[in-house]
């Protein structure tokens, strides 16, 4: 017999040789089952076939719809092989996936006699699959909506699992897959694939394997094989070759999960997008823009991109939900023009709007602070209505939004209080039992169960610092008076309070890994329990650590030991030394956190004049790399240290920049904004001030104006009690002003005149020697002063009374911006004078004749 091994022999062959194994297998010994397991191998080879030499598999691959589909399955039934099975079977979901109602069939699908014929000619054949056929079989009957528990679905996944180490990238990408369809994605399984993953990473030359890859493995992976693949996919995207958004959408919603915004591979995604950005559909646009709203990324082309996008079709929604995922993604980036049409929509369309599409809705009307009553009472309103389907993670997500809005719906608030406390009684998994605890701190109206706390106190040992912080500062909440007079439990939460601070003591001090340290610190560096018990312990372990701290590291570090605000020579010391030898390995927009560290704190680093130099010059290398808001914000940092490069502050005072600028900070949220405009107005002044040779105008007038009428004055108490003494120790309080406002729109809490003589000279009219900056002109020595308003000789004097948050925790030097001011104000011709809170209410001054004195002191100094 001639037998050509490309074309499948008839199937009277196929039988005979199945026979022939069969019986084969059976004569020889035990020791010779080796023909047992060669059986499914030698039948995969006789069924190989070409494409072109079978009608039927061609017939199958090119059927238009799914009743040609069992008609040939039923004429062919007894002589379908492996391959005829896994192609009707994966042509079947072809047809199905591409139908607006594919979910609708899927139930009449499942049931017709042809398609169960099918299931069971499949089970009969898995040993004889590919690793291809198989995989795309349990993917079909998965997306068909067959239970998990169906004999076929049970047999598919034990023969994947049993072939999982020989799967190819895209078969294992697609495997994983199956195994999130079917609530495995934490499984001992999943884990199998992440370490098949983790062998074979290398292999992988294809971006759009490799993202779905990290998507479904990221519960089971460690952070070693986390930046591993980071790396891969940073790899992956580098030269010419096209690569899809939706793959790109991947690795961001990775890194947005892994909490790690590292910067080189973030710009390569969002220059993937802004390129690609006719290819995105309006979801992939709405997904991109939450996760950089979550990741606080900011990138001027994406979002002003998006923005606009999102503008041209908020009117052309078809759907409820599509309109929710156009109001969440536009809503907090939107003028109020736009916003107050969103709303208006959205009242329509809240009761048409899916249950769980309206959690996000509710997240996005809190984080945008949205204030409107009647669709904040609509939202509740749906939301009520729909509580029962609602799990753990919703009501903690809705409880979170819920607090944050103008909300008078107490019964809701009621509700969400004893659905949560009945699942905290009933959950074991420690970060949900965390999740629960802060969002019924929140809003616990009546006393808690101790069910409850007992439960908070189980789960302490098993908690990461971030939950044990958040436990904290939800008991710290139950300590408040309003709640302890409801329920006189003190005691219980005064223990948790111990057992948690104990907990976390005892996991700092036993770090030994700086990463895993910062990594825990990623989201906890707040709240008066972290300030209060941790912050030296955190400082110490870092010490201990600082043979571990390199170029990757050392920018988070800075941006926690900045947080700590206390002065930690060693640790800011290693972290410049670490910079200054790696500067051009750390991508320039993270060196704004290394120099934000240091100048905040007040702290020169060793070779100071060096280490700015070398941060600069990376800096202006690297221009391009920043987004508009973020080169002010290393403008205003390196304005503070009283570096002003020429080449930088070009680039930002200049009418093409300033409008780009003002384009991104509409996409922000309001407070963004604001903050952003703020540090442009100091880096005005300051360039103002410092270098007129710039010829900068100062263009804040107006805006600074506004923001005066809009300031309150937080020292008004403590300012009053010192304008009396001032009014003693000068002969009356007409000598001292409070709350003047200095040229380029300084504050200062008083201001007096003293003559030549060092004699106080007092007001007559009200702001007549207040000086405007129409009226100043530049004198002697570079320095401003209102040469009309001053007697000769005489001098002013400024005095600020200093806050704690003026200084370190541990140190009484002041810090970066206070000192740029003291620096501003005497350019503008004042003596300053500043009062440390902590000199005003040390134990040496208690009586009036002692504060009186010690204000003589600070203001008749010598060296006036």
């Amino acid at each position: 017999m001639n037998f050509n091994p490309i074309l499948q022999p008839a199937d009277g062959f196929n039988q005979s040789i199945l026979s022939y194994l069969k019986v084969l297998s059976l004569s020889y010994s035990p020791d010779m089952f080796c023909w047992r397991r060669a059986l499914p191998l030698s039948l995969r080879f006789f069924q190989m076939r070409s494409i072109s030499s079978d009608p039927l598999l061609d017939q199958l691959m090119t059927s238009p719809n799914q009743f040609q589909i069992f008609q040939l399955v039923g004429i062919h039934k007894s002589k379908l092989t492996v391959h005829h099975v896994g192609c009707a079977i994966n042509t079947l979901w072809e047809l199905q996936k591409g139908k607006t109602s594919a979910n609708a069939n899927h139930e009449t699908l499942r049931n017709h006699p042809e398609f169960i014929a099918l299931r069971i000619l499949a089970e009969n054949k898995i040993d004889f699959m590919s690793d291809t056929t198989l995989v795309n079989t349990l993917y079909a009957v998965i997306r068909f909506n067959v239970e998990a528990h169906d004999s076929l679905v049970q047999q598919l996944l034990m023969e994947g699992w049993r072939r999982l180490e020989k799967f190819e990238p895209e078969t294992l990408s697609k495997f994983s897959v199956c195994l999130e369809k079917l609530d495995l994605g934490s499984s001992p399984l999943m884990g199998r694939v992440a370490n098949a993953l983790n062998t074979g990473l290398e292999n992988i030359q294809n971006i759009r394997y490799l993202s779905s890859l990290m998507m479904k493995t990221f519960p089971v992976t460690s952070k070693r094989l986390q930046h591993r693949l980071i790396s891969k996919a940073e790899s992956l995207m580098e030269g010419d070759n096209y690569i899809d958004v939706h793959s790109v959408r991947r690795v961001v919603q990775f890194l947005c999960l892994m909490k790690y915004d590292y910067q080189p591979l973030l710009d390569k995604c969002n220059q993937i997008f802004v390129r690609d950005k006719n290819k995105m559909s309006t979801d992939t646009m709405c997904i991109v823009s939450g996760l950089y709203r979550q990741m606080a990324f900011k990138q001027y082309e994406f979002q002003v991109m998006a923005k606009l996008s999102l503008l041209e079709i908020s009117n052309l929604w078809n759907n409820a939900d599509h309109f929710g995922k156009i109001f969440c993604a536009l809503f907090p980036m939107a003028s109020q023009e736009i916003r107050n049409r969103l709303e208006d929509d959205l009242v329509i369309l809240a009761d048409k709007i899916h249950h769980i599409s309206l959690v996000y809705v509710l997240e996005t009307m809190a984080e945008a602070e949205c204030k409107n009553p009647i669709l904040i009472q609509k939202i509740c309103s749906a939301i009520q209505d729909n509580l029962d389907h609602y799990h753990r993670l919703y009501l903690c997500k809705l409880t979170d939004a819920v607090v944050c809005l103008p909300c008078q719906n107490y019964q809701l608030f009621a509700d969400l209080q004893k659905r949560l406390t009945a699942f905290m009684k009933t959950s074991h998994v420690p970060s949900m039992v965390v999740m629960m605890t802060r969002s019924l701190s929140l809003l616990t109206l009546t006393r808690v169960d101790e069910a409850v706390l007992r439960k908070i106190d189980d789960v302490i040992p098993q908690c990461d610092l971030s939950d044990l912080n958040s436990i904290a500062n939800s008991v710290i909440r139950w300590l408040q008076p309003v709640q302890l007079s409801r329920q006189n439990k003190s005691g219980m939460y005064e223990k948790l309070l111990h057992k948690v601070s104990r907990y976390g003591l005892e996991r700092i001090k036993n770090m030994d890994d700086i990463d895993h340290l910062l990594n825990e610190l990623t989201y906890v560096m707040n709240g008066q329990w972290l300030q209060n018990m941790l912050i030296d312990d955190i400082l110490l372990t870092c010490q201990r650590l600082l043979h571990q701290v390199t170029w990757r590291n050392a920018p988070f570090l800075a941006l926690v030991i900045s947080y700590c605000n206390t002065l930690c020579p060693p640790v800011l010391d290693k972290i410049a030394e670490v910079t200054m030898e790696n500067v051009t390995k750390i991508h320039p927009t993270d060196l704004n956190r290394v120099l934000f560290a240091f100048v905040n704190l007040g702290y020169d680093p060793p070779r100071e004049e060096e280490f700015f130099t070398m941060c600069i010059q990376h800096i202006l290398a690297n221009l391009n790399s920043f987004p508009p808001h973020l080169l002010v914000l290393v403008g205003f940092t390196l304005a503070v240290a009283q570096y002003f490069p020429e080449d930088l502050i070009k680039a930002i005072f200049n009418i093409g920049f300033l409008t780009k600028l003002d384009a991104e900070l509409d996409t922000f949220l309001p407070d963004k904004s604001a903050k952003i405009r703020m540090r442009l107005m100091h880096l005005n002044r300051a360039v103002c001030l410092e270098c007129p040779e710039y010829q900068v105008p100062w263009f804040h007038e107006e805006y600074c104006r506004q923001m005066k009428h809009r300031e309150g004055n937080s020292k008004r108490s403590i300012c009053h009690q010192i304008h009396l003494f001032l009014g003693d120790l000068f002969g009356g309080v007409n000598y001292a002003k409070m709350f003047v406002t200095t040229p380029y729109y300084y504050t200062v809490d008083f201001e007096c005149i003293l003559s030549k003589n060092k004699k106080p000279i007092a007001y007559i009219e009200e702001n007549k020697l207040s000086a405007n900056v129409a009226d100043v002109q530049w004198g002697q020595d570079s320095q401003m002063c209102d040469n009309k308003s001053l007697p000769q000789g005489a001098q002013r004097v400024a005095i600020d009374f200093l806050n704690p948050v003026a200084f370190c925790r541990n140190s009484s030097k002041i810090k970066g911006l206070n000192a740029m001011k003291k620096r501003h104000l005497e350019i503008l011709g004042y003596y300053v004078v500043q009062i440390p809170s902590f000199e005003w209410n040390s134990m040496e001054l208690g009586t009036k004749e002692t504060w009186i004195n010690y204000l003589r002191k600070k203001i008749f100094a010598s060296e006036l």
